[in-house]
């Protein structure tokens, strides 16, 4: 079994924030409802007043406001489909996981489309609050140890911050320059470790450009 990290890795930029901006553009009550608390909430966020996952339930908290949402997800699909990387794509097999802390509700649509598996953060979009943990770093680790699942031959992001689900596969690899280019995952120094484990704890990935 391969698995794969998304957004970065192998669609180019996020989809979380591009069905956001996506949305804000059929939405401008967005504008008024949602930017100032999210603006508000990443400030606190960094002035070390607020954890990672209220800063992600903060961002994620636009869908909540999307009425039509099934129709504006496919739509945003339907446009940005193209993004997925042409690599990933020639070498793409049924039994693919993808594994990702953008919001289920972005995610599966587009795994339905590669026909391939999805676990992504559940966000309950009715009330606004996440429904398992959110999908990030070591809870990855997490639960592909929790749920025995097959053994991981190849693994691929574009994060260092993936290093715990890397660690569990029998081979890594680090995408970079825009999702287009694959190498082997770095061998960690104890100062890039380090750096790789605050960033783990702060929320923010690690990339190597």
């Amino acid at each position: 079994m391969n698995v794969y990290d998304f957004d970065g890795t192998i669609f180019y930029s996020d989809c979380s924030i591009g069905f956001a901006l996506w949305c804000m553009k059929r939405k401008p009550k967005l504008w008024v409802t949602w930017v100032p608390r999210m603006l508000k909430t990443l400030v606190l966020y960094r002035q070390g007043k607020v954890k990672n996952y209220r800063l992600q339930r903060e961002m994620f908290s636009y869908l909540t406001q999307i009425d039509d949402f099934d129709e504006q997800i496919e739509k945003y699909w339907d446009k940005y489909e193209s993004r997925i990387s042409e690599w990933y794509l020639a070498q793409k097999k049924e039994d693919d996981l993808i594994i990702s802390a953008s919001p289920a509700c972005i995610i599966g649509p587009i795994a339905k489309r590669l026909g391939v598996n999805f676990m992504a953060s559940e966000f309950d979009r009715e009330y606004g609050v996440f429904t398992n943990n959110l999908m990030y770093a070591r809870e990855k680790a997490k639960y592909i140890i929790d749920h025995d699942l097959p053994v991981i031959e190849n693994f691929y992001s574009d994060s260092l911050a993936d290093t715990p689900i890397a660690l569990c596969a029998e081979k890594a690899h680090l995408v970079k320059d825009k999702a287009t280019t694959v190498v082997d995952w770095p061998k960690l120094d104890p100062e890039t470790l380090e750096k790789v484990k605050r960033k783990i704890d702060t929320g923010w990935g690690v990339h190597l450009r």
